[in-house]
């Protein structure tokens, strides 16, 4: 569907003329005499991409109330971040015009040009959001079916088609894939490391659509965007405040760059078994706490949003970070589309993040480790040419150009259709979590049962796009529930904790999957019988999460050489691993960490239950010996812990 102008004029005689004009030159377009009615059309119509409006606009009609400028631009972009605004006016000293920088140009109505206002919007969609520079190139040298005298060995596929014994391996992926399977031999489609051409197009678009000042495309996943960032970021001795319920890249990020960690500790709801946000007051103590102790702080990264769809109030936090000269990296794996709808508003940059990084795959239309980091901070300048060597110590020197080409069409169908997207997203949500409830042995969880007391005033909201389903009223464990699902009802779900399933609906979601996965729930009930006790029950009676504290730095406990024990005799010993349930992927344990008595029982707990876990072979945790640890201590190396609550 092609993209609409919405002209804004409160004459209406001269508003239907506006109209006309552009619809005759091949622009569809639709009219609003008022903020509100410009707004509320914003709102519903998602092919609105382009607005001309006056400087001063009334509110709302029969209202003397009005609204002009910057303030004007800015409500609009706080709604839909990704239209472009152009001022249409009478008015002609521009010395007298405060924008904010926000709109993307000026016509003057007394000169009625309306050709050249058809040229410059299409010109100006084209430009920002309707390409995609990089896919295309890549698109126009497979096709171009050049023989390659280089890199990769398949040769366009050459070496599997004909294959007698892997035929099947290019039969199944496809000649497209095979031809733009390239090398960096190749100059016309740029170099990932030292991007000047195609790709720096690209990452510029993509800046523009996420609201950041650069954007770097990364092909290993938001793993090595954290990574790069903290290496970037800090020097050893440097110190970081993060939340120790942070993806594990950021503690193997903290280990590589030798930097203190100092860990805010999340809230902790026990009943579904679900690590939350850390309190906001424990923030803003710790960054005060770590400062009087004369820590070396330079960061505070966050998880934005949680695993479990929970979203911090993003904006008050970076402002209490920033006025205390403490930079701020948001890992938005899970939340990339924030900037797209404002049920999901602010995004890290719009909050005034410094870093941004952003699982696109995840959420988007991405391949698999198609990732990017966003940038904001004003002094990055400073730090480019360091950041970029950090880049290129984790990127691969020879990136998957399929996977480049699936950022940048990610990035223009978010910037096109990305709204009208997430719009329809958030209705398919409302309408299967009113079918789950509607059963009687599931029910969708609410806020309020997410979060624990401690973050109840907070600010803090959920995202509706992942639904957390309490499933203990069926008789089933969750482990039994997602059993059912995958064999009997061929669906597989993102994750489960004792009682709990989470489904996300994405982009990608339609009316018939949700269906078919309220349908199954429907026949899990039926089939449930008079089953009354969930083994969820059992499990949870003994079972905590908790956390503990750090003894040593985690680079030094990360290097020690150790010694395997039991899990259940590790309780008091150092931790030199990390310890992590899968999924989600978060650190029960990390090096350096104090293994307690309720730690070692959680892990037990998940072992019984069937979690997998990364870092405890055959029952086994990896700690430190009594010896290195009387080493450090008597080297003064052991960690004083903040005086925060």
């Amino acid at each position: 569907m092609a993209y609409k102008v919405l002209i804004i004029n409160p004459r209406a005689e001269e508003l239907a003329g506006e109209l006309q004009e552009l619809e005759a030159r091949g622009l569809p377009a639709v009219g609003a005499a008022t903020f509100k009615e410009a707004y509320d059309l914003l709102v519903k119509d998602g092919a609105i991409h382009v607005i001309l409006t006056e400087w001063i606009l009334p509110l709302k009609k029969r209202s003397r109330e009005t609204i002009s400028g910057a303030e004007l631009f800015s409500r609009f972009l706080a709604l839909r971040y990704e239209v472009n605004i152009f001022l249409f006016t009478h008015e002609t000293d521009c010395a007298t015009f405060n924008t904010g920088g926000l709109i993307n140009g000026y016509f003057h109505k007394g000169e009625e040009s309306w050709d050249d206002i058809a040229s410059k919007v299409r010109a100006e969609v084209i430009s920002s959001k309707d390409r995609a520079p990089f896919f295309d190139a890549l698109v126009a040298y497979a096709q171009a079916a050049k023989d390659a005298w280089h890199t990769p060995g398949h040769s366009s596929g050459d070496s599997v088609k004909n294959s007698e014994w892997v035929g099947d391996y290019f039969r199944f992926f496809g000649e497209n894939l095979f031809q733009s399977d390239v090398s960096v031999s190749v100059p016309g489609l740029d170099s990932l490391l030292e991007p000047k051409g195609v790709i720096k197009e690209a990452q510029e678009l993509a800046a523009r659509a996420f609201n950041a000042r650069y954007t770097y495309f990364t092909t290993n996943g938001t793993s090595t965007s954290n990574k790069v960032l903290i290496q970037t970021l800090l020097k050893p001795g440097d110190a970081i405040l993060l939340d120790r319920n942070c993806h594990k890249s950021v503690h193997y990020g903290v280990i590589v760059a030798g930097a203190e960690p100092l860990y805010l500790m999340p809230s902790v709801n026990n009943r579904y078994g679900i690590f939350g946000p850390v309190p906001k007051q424990r923030i803003v103590e710790s960054m005060d706490a770590a400062l009087a102790a004369g820590k070396r702080l330079k960061v505070l990264i966050l998880t934005n949003c949680t695993y479990d769809g929970l979203i911090y109030d993003i904006k008050d936090i970076v402002d209490q970070a920033h006025a205390r000269g403490i930079k701020v990296i948001v890992d938005e794996a899970w939340f990339g589309y924030a900037n797209f709808h404002r049920a999901f508003y602010p995004s890290a940059m719009a909050a005034g993040a410094d870093y941004s990084t952003q699982s696109t795959h995840k959420t988007m239309s991405a391949f698999s480790q198609a990732s990017m980091i966003h940038v904001q901070d004003p002094e990055f300048e400073s730090i480019r040419e360091f950041f970029q060597e950090n880049f290129n110590m984790q990127a691969s020197t020879s990136p998957q150009y399929p996977m480049i080409a699936s950022l940048d069409v990610a990035r223009r169908q978010m910037a096109m259709e990305g709204y009208a997207l997430l719009q329809r997203t958030l209705e398919m949500a409302a309408a299967l979590k009113k079918s789950i409830n509607s059963l009687k042995k599931f029910r969708v969880l609410e806020l309020e049962d997410l979060l624990s007391d401690e973050v109840r005033a907070d600010g803090i909201r959920l995202d509706p796009t992942k639904l957390t389903i309490d499933v203990s009223g069926s008789g089933y464990t969750s482990k039994e529930i997602e059993y059912l699902l995958l064999t009997k009802h061929n669906i597989q779900i993102e994750k489960s904790t004792f009682n709990t399933i989470t489904v996300l609906i994405t982009i990608g979601s339609t009316y018939s999957k949700l269906n078919r996965l309220a349908l199954a729930l429907a026949n899990i009930q039926r089939m449930s019988g008079a089953r009354r006790e969930s083994g969820a029950a059992k499990i949870l009676q003994d079972f905590t999460l908790s956390l503990s504290s750090i003894k040593y730095l985690p680079r030094y406990a990360f290097y020690a050489e150790g010694e395997s024990v039991p899990m259940r005799d590790a309780a008091g010993r150092v931790a030199t691993a990390m310890v992590v349930p899968y999924p989600p992927g978060i650190p029960l344990l990390v090096p350096g960490q104090i293994i307690t008595e309720d730690i070692v029982n959680a892990l037990m707990t998940y072992r019984d239950y069937g979690v997998e876990i990364h870092g405890a072979s055959e029952g086994l945790l990896k700690v430190m010996t009594p010896a290195e640890e009387q080493r450090l201590t008597a080297q003064g190396r052991e960690m004083i812990p903040l005086p925060v609550g």
